[in-house]
């Protein structure tokens, strides 16, 4: 993996990153939103996910959206994992959830235009195949067996690594959807107390907009099974994060974290390298178990 400088060669140092996160500041007439949007496809006809392929699938929803609305194609080895529009993005995520990464916009009332103009193209090629599409937290009435994988090497990687750290990390990738935002920073400041902001709102965000109640199509005895699954996935790299609230806390500290979080893999031309559980801050000296001698 390679974090390019905004001058043009390779981040080799715990400096050069923190610099690298400084160069995204932007003055607060220049700052944009961006959601990202996930929700279950499953066939009417059966009531069951979509899969990958057929008819009634994945993609043939890709293939819809691509020749109906200007969308261009993301292929990974052949096969279509994606679309690209005027700075937007659909990705699938692990069990087939469709994903609209959203362009950078100025206000929120850009953002629900998005959002309803992306739902209004899915609608309509899932109408002519059969398909419908659901927006909840969880998959409320599908087993984790049920649930399909997409053609994605990196997932195949990802699958492997959750199956052997906390106990849900898996039912996450196949069995949860939400929403998020991201937001631009103007300053080291201005980031710090954005981060700090969002991570003390998070119990509220979660009450305000529990929507997975239902596992296996029973009650499952929560509000929010997806916050349950997000307390018990994988410490390294969820939870609350005490360090930010502590003095000091900046770019350079938020980098040491990073650099500490375990690695799922790297990228080299056009495949996905197993470096799970390895580090990046080992990366950096040349010393990653998966490419020796090698840094990003």
């Amino acid at each position: 993996m390679s974090i390019p400088q905004q001058g043009g060669g390779p981040i080799e140092s715990r400096d050069q990153l923190a610099a690298y996160i400084a160069s995204g500041e932007k003055p607060r007439e220049a700052w944009r939103i961006g959601t990202e949007h996930e929700k279950f496809g499953y066939c009417k006809d059966h009531k069951l996910p979509l899969p990958y392929e057929g008819d009634c699938s994945v993609k043939a929803m890709l293939t819809g959206l691509q020749e109906r609305f200007g969308w261009s194609p993301v292929l990974e080895q052949g096969k279509i994992i994606g679309l690209e529009r005027d700075g937007a993005n659909v990705s699938l995520e692990p069990g087939g959830q469709l994903e609209l990464s959203g362009a950078p916009v100025e206000n929120i009332h850009q953002t629900c235009d998005e959002v309803n103009g992306h739902l209004a193209e899915v609608k309509s090629v899932a109408d002519d195949m059969g398909a419908g599409f659901i927006g909840l937290g969880a998959a409320p009435i599908w087993s984790q067996e049920q649930m399909p994988m997409m053609p994605k090497g990196r997932y195949r990687l990802m699958t492997d690594y959750m199956g052997r750290v906390g106990t849900l990390g898996t039912q996450m990738m196949y069995r949860t959807c939400t929403v998020q935002v991201n937001l631009d920073f103007a300053s080291e400041a201005d980031m710090v107390q954005k981060l700090r902001v969002a991570l003390s709102l998070q119990p509220v965000a979660t009450a305000l907009f529990a929507n997975s109640p239902f596992l296996d199509g029973k009650p499952n005895g929560m509000k929010s099974w997806r916050a349950h699954i997000w307390q018990n996935l994988d410490e390294a790299r969820t939870g609350m994060l005490p360090f930010v609230f502590q003095d000091g806390f900046g770019y350079e500290a938020w980098v040491d974290y990073v650099l500490d979080v375990p690695m799922y893999f790297v990228y080299r031309d056009g495949r996905y390298l197993d470096a799970l559980g390895q580090s990046f801050r080992d990366f950096l000296k040349g010393e990653l178990p998966a490419l020796p001698g090698e840094i990003p």
